[in-house]
This record gives structure tokens, sequence and C-alpha cells, in this order.
């Protein structure tokens, strides 16, 4: 366990990667903590801390709205990236360990959802089903189903045949044991790197639905809205509205962008130094 540890700091974008995903998640913590609803039902925010406590917390928040807008852009991301993992990763490993007419049909499942582009292919989902979270929870999922469904059914027929499932075969385990217990665990590190890589996507996705307005409505905090909103004020000069959540967002992604790359160098033996 200590050696894990040990390579885990060693990789610089894994620390960057870290170092984000920690400060937004203890931000936002920090802040559902910090702010509450008033018991008079009033629906206006006070805060439930000393002033001195207040004042320190916003100005490491760097503002309240940014913060609250990070929350809901990754309740978004997680949901979605969790979503697909089951869906996307289930579908590979069937496809790629039993083969046959699933690998046929969830091929084709695959083939058609890459046939539209995915940003559009979100809109439509959206625009049908209507612009809830949930809904755009699900579109996001949808558009990266053939991205885990290809990276979980490459590795798993590559070990369908190896030493360790033919010892559980053997061993009297049938093909639904071999696929939780022997397959899933092993390609688990791999998806974990495709999962950190999506993160960053599924924030910008939802990002631009809410910029174009179909994601969340005002005046719900989100990093599109605020960018769509602070952008008809660039002319008159108010370029900083649209700049912070921009750069909020531009951070995000690039973090765990980062975070994806040092995984995978963490987990590719080649690329390991």
């Amino acid at each position: 366990m200590q050696h894990i540890v040990q390579m885990l700091w060693l990789q610089r974008l894994l620390r960057i990667g870290l170092l984000f995903a920690l400060l937004a998640v203890g931000g936002t913590t920090i802040l559902a903590v910090a702010l509450r609803r008033s018991p008079e039902g009033s629906g206006t925010l006070r805060w439930s801390w000393p002033i001195w406590v207040t004042f320190v917390v916003v100005a490491l928040c760097a503002g309240l709205g940014l913060l609250v807008a990070t929350r809901l852009d990754f309740v978004i991301a997680v949901a979605s990236v969790a979503l697909v993992l089951v869906m996307g990763g289930l579908a590979g490993i069937a496809a790629g360990f039993f083969g046959g007419w699933t690998d046929r049909i969830v091929g084709r499942i695959s083939d058609t959802i890459m046939a539209f582009p995915l940003f559009v292919l979100a809109m439509g989902i959206v625009a049908a089903l209507g612009n809830t979270v949930t809904n755009i929870v699900i579109a996001t999922a949808i558009i990266n189903f053939p991205l885990y469904v290809r990276v979980a059914r490459a590795e798993a027929n590559v070990r369908r045949d190896a030493g360790f499932v033919q010892a559980a075969r053997l061993s009297g385990n049938n093909d639904f044991r071999i696929v939780l217990v022997h397959i899933l665990p092993n390609i688990m590190p791999i998806m974990m790197v495709q999962i950190s890589l999506t993160m960053g996507y599924a924030i910008l996705n939802a990002a631009g639905l809410s910029f174009i307005g179909l994601g969340v409505k005002p005046p719900t905090p989100e990093w599109g809205i605020m960018v769509a909103e602070g952008a008809t004020n660039i002319i008159s000069g108010e370029w900083w509205i649209a700049f912070f959540p921009g750069g909020a967002l531009m951070i995000a992604v690039f973090c765990f962008n980062l975070l994806g790359d040092g995984l995978r160098d963490l987990v590719d033996p080649q690329r390991r130094t």
C-alpha cells in the first residue's frame, strides 16, 4: 500500500489534478455547511458561522457564485460518468467476453451514436426530454457510451482467454461470476483513466448546454449560464463577468485532463519512468 501511494505522489500531473479536485470539493463542502436556508422559509441565505470565519471562506473561495456553480457542474459530471461507467463498461465487457450477437448488437449501438455529432446529439436528447439536471446527466452519459464500450470491449477481449480466466472456469465458476469477479477488477485501472479523461468533457458538455439555453435555467448558478450572461456585457467593457466563469471552466477541464494523463502514465508500464 505504501508503494502504491508513493507511486501516485511521484506523478506530477496526478498531483495537479488531485489538488484541483480537493480544492473544488472542499470549497463546496465548506460553502454548503457555512450557508443554509433561514428557518423562517424566506428563501434568503444567512451565515451560520462566526463572521470572521465567513470572511475567510469568502476570501478563499474567490466568489460565491463560482463555487455554487462548481458544485452543480461536479454533480452533473460525476453522475453522468458513474452512469456511463455502469452502462458502457458492462456492455463493453459483455461484448468482448461473449462475442457473437452480443458483440454485434453493442457495436451497432455504439456506431449509431458515433454517427451523430456528439454535442448535437446531446442537444437533441435534452430538447426532447426537457432541460433538467437528470436529463443533462442522461444525455452526457449517452454521448460518452461508445468511448467506454470500446475500452471495456478491447480489455475484456484480451483477457477472456487469459490463464486466470481458464483457471476460474475449471474451478466451476460460471461466465457471470467470471465477468464480475475476475474480468471487471482487472480492467478497472484502465477504466479509471477513462473516467478521469471524460470528467472534463462532461463538465464542458453541461456548460455548453447551459450556454445555449438547453441546460439548467437561471437563476441557478452554473458556469455556462454565467458565461452566457457575461457575453452580452463584453461589448460594454465588462469583460470580467464572463472571464472568471470561463477561466474556472478551463481550469477544471485542464486539470482533469492532467489527472487522466497522470493515471495513464501510472497504469501503462511502457510510459512509466
